[in-house]
């Protein structure tokens, strides 16, 4: 685990154990407790949000020139905050770069399966990738289930922290409801290579593709997705909680597949779509 899920993972106000004890057994300091609560102040945490609608418009861009774009915003910061900020964010800079580094113990990296193949039915193909959220005071993560051919998100989960337990929980959670797909696609990130998240699809019989590394391309009804919440939902609204974060994102999924007309689906929406149901007509 490593130092920013460890302090992830500290309640200042628990009833049950001090921060000291916490900071003892988690093998952290008291100081970096501290340093990260001042850390996210309303500035930085304004800041990750300029970062994060950037990069759904310019996922191109790294650190250097989020920097520009934010000095241009008229925010005098500089690169080395940016690059805290997007590491904290898990925002990388989508472009392609050889693999030159090898892939540690249970961490293999599957092929891209989906290059020319025809997506024409529902459950051939579903996808997934994790977002991170914005909050009034702090942030959170997100990880949705697609189903390709029809954009019905499948399940949901949202964490504190950027761990593979959420994304299993989710995953888990569409199989029991829908049953597998023939594929599931993912990007190359460390939750979906895991050996505890690829075991849940290879005990279902569920053939495993990974994006390209850097292929933003490769992963783009997810991306389409996360740019439609962000916009529709959370960019509209400051989340007080997590609780909060979860109620209206309930409502918002249930709207987007029951109601939300697609123009990639020819306007309808992704449940008609995905359970074959003939379109409603207008009055």
């Amino acid at each position: 685990m490593s130092r920013a899920q460890r302090l992830a993972l500290v309640e200042p106000q628990a009833p049950d154990i001090s921060l000291r004890r916490q900071c003892q057994l988690l093998g952290i300091s008291r100081s970096s407790v501290y340093y990260r609560r001042q850390g996210l102040r309303v500035y930085d945490l304004e800041l990750m949000r300029l970062i994060d609608e950037e990069h759904l418009r310019t996922p191109v861009y790294g650190s250097r020139r989020m920097t520009v774009n934010l000095n241009r915003l008229g925010h005098p910061v500089n690169r080395k905050r940016v690059q805290r900020l997007m590491r904290q964010m898990g925002l990388k800079a989508v472009y392609p770069k050889p693999c030159a580094s090898r892939q540690g113990e249970g961490h293999r990296i599957y092929p891209y399966l989906l290059r020319g193949r025809v997506i024409d039915r529902p459950n051939q193909v579903w996808a997934t990738d994790v977002t991170y959220i914005p909050m009034a005071r702090g942030f959170m993560y997100l990880v949705a289930i697609m189903d390709w051919y029809s954009r019905r998100v499948l399940a949901w989960r949202v964490s504190n922290t950027l761990d593979a337990d959420f994304c299993i929980d989710a995953l888990e959670d569409a199989l029991a409801r829908y049953g597998p797909p023939e594929i599931f696609n993912s990007d190359q990130g460390c939750q979906f290579t895991s050996e505890a998240f690829t075991e849940v699809l290879k005990a279902h019989d569920v053939r495993i593709s990974m994006d390209g590394k850097g292929c933003y391309q490769d992963n783009i009804f997810v991306e389409r997705l996360w740019r439609s919440v962000k916009y529709e939902c959370v960019y509209l609204k400051a989340f007080e909680d997590g609780a909060h974060l979860r109620g209206e994102l309930k409502r918002y999924f249930t709207w987007f597949n029951k109601e939300r007309p697609h123009q990639g689906l020819d306007d309808a929406t992704p449940d008609e779509v995905y359970f074959d149901q003939p379109l409603t007509q207008a009055a």
